[in-house]
């Protein structure tokens, strides 16, 4: 259980007044104040922050209307008349979700009250507001970067919420390199140019036409890049959590990268994510010593708007997965609706899809990649060399490869895939239930599909 104490005062009450009234109603409560409350623009009173300081507690604020939507026991129209709230301290508890337990009690400046909760309190309905905008807000950018620059100031803040981000064992894996120089960009950017030349050879024509029209980088265009990088041993030998999966010390450089970005867009600054590179080839051109691994290069500037939605989205280039399709309950399959249910009922309203051809062989392996039109599906119990033409999917059940089919159609369908043809080479029922789900899946796509 933690309390919630709110607090209502006039301008320059003393903090011996606040600091006595707090104590009386305390003596009686066991537990700890973790959150104090009280109206926008008290924040400032010297008495609530030397209280806050040293309580030890989180400060938070509503605004008047917010503390007038709560209904309290104890109202004052003295107060409404002068803050557009019938109470403060009783208000403020209530509007963190916390259950009021003692009303408020007086001083001859300052009431305050207590609740208390199971749970930690969350946010205001504001301040909620404005964490989930930033996610919703937040783009990989490669267009419009200005020729401004970012000061030293705002750059900090927003490396410093990087620097807050998680980390196993608290090992802080990463590091932050920041490059203004054009020569060393400039390098970059021939890397960047050379791993595109290669991936769009690498494409079916038709993908290849759409994506020329696709901008993959702003390495010149932004003011300054920053490489994010991970050592894998920091902290050595015994860091807490990672001696059974050392990849949790790469994923904590990545989520390092998510808090600068989201930090970034509050900042107003666009961030977009390099990727067509070899990471050895930036780290030479970096001069990364050898023990450290480059995680992610991002461009960082002022831009000219932010996008409704994300580029690939806008370009149709690929389309979002929807979150029903990737929760599952208590064991893998368990989706709130059946995947092939919900691809079956879809079907019935489709609308006829276009875009590139694909040809799926079930039950194959790396040897028929022929071309770029392939993909395989590998329905072996052994993991296959990495291969992104090839799909691993060792069905456990029948039942499971459908769903597998559903998913894999499905999947593809938001990445531009307008054809599907089906070449089943397994002998087993798997590979046949397979292949009956990407039927499923393409039809409630709108896919055209055949059997090879």
């Amino acid at each position: 259980m933690s309390l919630v104490l709110g607090v209502g005062l006039r301008s320059g009450t003393p903090y011996a007044e606040l600091h006595e009234l707090v104590t009386t109603i305390l003596r009686e409560q066991p537990d700890t104040i973790s959150l104090v409350v009280t109206v926008e623009g008290k924040e400032r009173e010297p008495a609530v922050r030397q209280l806050v300081d040293d309580l030890g507690a989180e400060l938070r604020t509503f605004s008047a209307d917010e503390l007038a939507e709560q209904r309290v026991p104890t109202p004052s129209e003295q107060v409404e008349q002068l803050k557009g709230t019938s109470s403060v301290a009783e208000a403020a508890v209530l509007a963190t979700g916390a259950q009021l337990v003692l009303p408020k009690q007086r001083s001859s400046n300052a009431t305050v009250a207590l609740g208390r909760t199971p749970a930690a309190a969350g946010y205001g309905p504001g301040d909620r507001e404005a964490v989930y905008r930033v996610i919703a807000e937040r783009r990989d950018v490669r267009r419009g970067f200005l020729d401004l620059p970012v000061d030293d100031a705002t750059l900090g803040r927003v490396l410093g919420a990087a620097h807050r981000a998680p980390s196993v064992g608290l090992s802080q894996p990463w590091d932050f390199l920041v490059i203004r120089h054009v020569a060393t960009r400039r390098k970059v950017h021939e890397l960047a140019v050379a791993q595109r030349d290669a991936f769009a050879a690498s494409l079916p024509p038709d993908r290849r036409a759409a994506f020329d029209g696709l901008k993959i980088e702003a390495i010149l265009d932004a003011p300054l890049n920053i490489a994010v990088t991970c050592d894998p041993g920091r902290g050595g030998r015994h860091v807490l959590g990672r001696h059974a999966d050392p990849r949790t010390t790469m994923s904590s450089a990545a989520i390092a990268i998510q808090n600068l970005w989201l930090a970034a867009r509050a900042e107003g600054l666009g961030v977009g994510w390099v990727s067509f590179f070899e990471p050895a080839e930036v780290a030479a051109v970096l001069d990364l010593p050898r023990h450290i691994e480059l995680i992610g290069y991002l461009c960082v500037g002022y831009v000219d708007r932010f996008a409704p939605a994300p580029e690939l989205v806008r370009s149709g280039w690929a389309k979002r997965r929807p979150l029903s399709w990737a929760v599952h309950h208590e064991e893998w399959g368990r989706r709130t609706a059946s995947i092939v249910g919900d691809a079956a009922q879809a079907a019935q309203d489709v609308v006829p899809a276009a875009g590139q051809c694909v040809r799926v062989v079930v039950g194959g392996d790396a040897a028929q990649l022929q071309d770029a039109e392939v993909l395989v599906v590998d329905l072996g119990t052994d993991r296959p060399a990495g291969d992104f033409g090839v799909l691993w999917r060792a069905a456990r059940t029948p039942a499971e490869a459908v769903e597998f089919g559903v998913e894999i159609a499905r999947d593809l369908a938001l990445q531009g895939v307008g054809q599907l043809v089906v070449q089943v080479v397994e002998d087993s029922e798997r590979a046949v239930a397979l292949a009956r789900g990407l039927q499923v899946g393409a039809s409630a796509c709108g896919l055209t599909h055949s059997s090879a």
